[in-house]
């Protein structure tokens, strides 16, 4: 960060702020001009970038980027761009984000940064011979793994080991990648496509698909935190009920898919939001943590939330999570590489911890509204801007409108459309 003080990412009245001075005060820390200038209209993602990207491009379309405060994890603070359409979701984030800062902050850890990909063998007369001699051979597989990617290897990644695996009519073989600090989905898919007529002739067995797994459970990242019970009290709640109330919504979420699906749901809100802002792959991202949720045979709630023996309350989330900070998409836009710079992470085991951690407030978030007031209470103060938006207001209208649908109840577009007729 050469002589750049790091920014706090505890700011209060931030959101109080106008826009200008929001980006402003970026300036402080990590963040540079060209950044800011890059999050302008029309700078995030040209018309020229756009027409390489993806097929038949037409034009672009734009997301807000807000920035998740109060983030505190393993000691240092962490700003979280998050792009997202939804009002609330970095409300919550920085709002669970607080809570947990007054207890301590979040822990996080990551495991190697290995990806699967899959080479099918079907048709193979002895699956139990093929085992052996493909893992006889192991070596000589990992080296053509390698030979079509030198430089993963020289960045100290590359071609690991080989596990083979059983299917009805043949096998499976599983070649793992370390891809270090990029997403590596195209790197892995060129591996297997390799080492495909090798393991076809050890095998005697014709090759089926060769592609990577989008289930990376050799690539996880965990959070966790322990929060007093003094931090978690909303109007009219003590915090041991507040704390009693997430327990058992999590508990619920355990016994019935319906619920287990939409407190999943509250997860990825926040996940999503960085993953889309860093340049990752959410489609990725999202399958991986869906499988997750189901790798017992039934489909669970991600979070997990309990009371330790002093009272506290204890949340812990692992997601597989092999989103990079280098290659493919990331970084191959102002704006994305503008949202790397103001994560303050250095590598992507940094930024999937980060992420893991955004995923858990987000969840505390709305677990902790939903053992209160309930999820519209602040959710829908927050939606009265768009509802104003949608109904043709601007400028400091919006406010205004905002203001009166929420102080009415009536926070939708038919009464802000009346409104802002009177004011106009």
């Amino acid at each position: 960060m050469q002589g750049q003080m790091r920014l706090t990412s505890r700011l209060p009245g931030f959101h109080r702020l106008d826009l200008a001075h929001r980006r402003q005060w970026l300036l402080k820390g990590e963040a540079k001009a060209e950044d800011l200038e890059a999050l302008e209209p029309g700078r995030a993602l040209g018309l020229e970038t756009a027409d390489k990207m993806v097929e038949n491009a037409v034009g672009v379309i734009s997301l807000p980027l807000g920035i998740g405060l109060n983030f505190q994890i393993n000691g240092r603070d962490h700003l979280v761009p998050m792009a997202v359409e939804e009002p609330s979701v970095v409300a919550s984030a920085s709002h669970a984000a607080r809570i947990v800062r007054q207890s301590g902050g979040f822990q996080t850890e990551a495991t190697n940064r290995e990806m699967i990909g899959q080479v099918e063998v079907r048709t193979c007369v002895n699956p139990a011979t093929a085992k052996v001699s493909l893992l006889r051979h192991e070596a000589e597989i990992l080296a053509v793994a390698d030979s079509v990617h030198p430089t993963m290897r020289a960045r100290g990644g590359g071609a690991r080991a080989i596990s083979v695996h059983p299917l009805p009519d043949g096998l499976v073989v599983h070649l793992i990648v370390d891809t270090c600090d990029a997403m590596g989905a195209n790197t892995v898919n060129t591996m297997v496509e390799a080492i495909a007529p090798l393991i076809s002739d050890l095998t005697g067995g014709r090759v089926g698909l060769r592609i990577l797994s989008n289930y990376t459970d050799s690539c996880l990242a965990r959070a966790r935190c322990v929060i007093a019970p003094a931090h978690l009290t909303a109007p009219g709640f003590s915090g041991p009920e507040v704390r009693d109330g997430i327990v058992q919504a999590t508990l619920f979420a355990g016994a019935d898919f319906h619920r287990a699906v939409t407190h999943n749901k509250g997860v990825m809100n926040g996940v999503d939001a960085v993953v889309i802002a860093t340049g990752n792959d959410w489609r990725a991202i999202e399958a991986a943590a869906h499988g997750h949720a189901c790798r017992t045979g039934r489909y669970r709630p991600l979070t997990t939330w309990d009371v330790d023996l002093d009272g506290n309350l204890v949340g812990s989330l692992e997601l597989p999570m092999p989103v990079g900070s280098v290659g493919g998409s990331v970084g191959l836009t102002p704006g994305t590489r503008a949202a790397l710079r103001l994560c303050g992470v250095e590598g992507a085991q940094e930024l999937a911890q980060l992420i893991v951690a955004v995923g858990l407030a987000q969840n505390l978030g709305a677990l902790k509204a939903l053992a209160t007031h309930g999820i519209q209470h602040g959710h829908m103060a927050l939606h009265a801007r768009s509802v104003a938006l949608a109904a043709g207001a601007q400028g400091e209208l919006v406010e205004r409108v905002a203001q009166e649908i929420v102080r009415l109840g009536e926070v939708r577009v038919s009464a802000a459309r009346e409104i802002l007729a009177r004011l106009t």
